[in-house]
């Protein structure tokens, strides 16, 4: 692996790894593993695409019009605020593992998208600042925009498997209500960094 590559999978892991509405949304679906494969393929191809796009410059061009940046960023943070009023809700009556599936796939893979394409977190985070850090490496660009979306790889799938593998021990309501409360608390602060910042 180049060096600008490994600069690229550190940079991206560590940008990645804060909890956000996609790993929490990765996390719940594990643990119930409910459609976890769509999941986590949704999120490493959507990273991948948006780390290219930066990478190819489409970050210095949505930073040039603060008009759509800002009315992405309102749109952003009413959804992360509706997302974390239903897990408090969840979290008010928390119910342990089920059996049997309770959301189709259609609904999961469309919670997915809006939860990717929906949060400005993301663009922030893949477009513009990974964008703009792959540039500066010039020539060396693309091998640490694929060092990075290695990095999302990774992650994405490690996190999903491993909340899989826990999926017996963080079945109980108690647990869900610890997570979920977790989640709404942390997407409702997203949501005001957000607009106050």
């Amino acid at each position: 692996m180049t060096l600008p590559a490994l600069a690229g999978l550190l940079t991206g892991l560590t940008l990645i790894v804060a909890i956000g509405a996609q790993n929490a949304f990765v996390l719940r679906q594990g643990i119930r593993r409910e459609h976890l494969a769509p999941v986590v393929l949704i999120c490493i191809a959507a990273d991948g695409l948006l780390i290219a796009l930066g990478t190819a410059g489409v970050g210095a061009l949505v930073s040039a019009h603060p008009g759509l940046v800002r009315a992405v960023t309102w749109l952003g943070a009413a959804y992360l605020v509706g997302y974390g009023l239903l897990a408090l809700r969840r979290a008010a009556k928390p119910e342990g593992l089920k059996a049997t599936v309770s959301a189709s796939r259609r609904s999961v893979v469309a919670t997915t998208l809006a939860i990717t394409f929906l949060n400005p977190h993301v663009y922030l985070d893949t477009v513009l600042m990974l964008g703009s850090i792959a540039n500066g490496h010039g020539e060396q660009r693309w091998a640490f925009a694929g060092g990075a979306v290695l990095g999302s790889t990774i992650w994405f799938t490690g996190l999903g498997l491993g909340a899989r593998a826990l999926a017996g021990p963080l079945g109980r309501p108690g647990t869900w209500r610890v997570l979920d409360g977790v989640i709404g608390v942390t997407m409702i602060g997203l949501a005001i960094l957000l607009v106050t910042r």
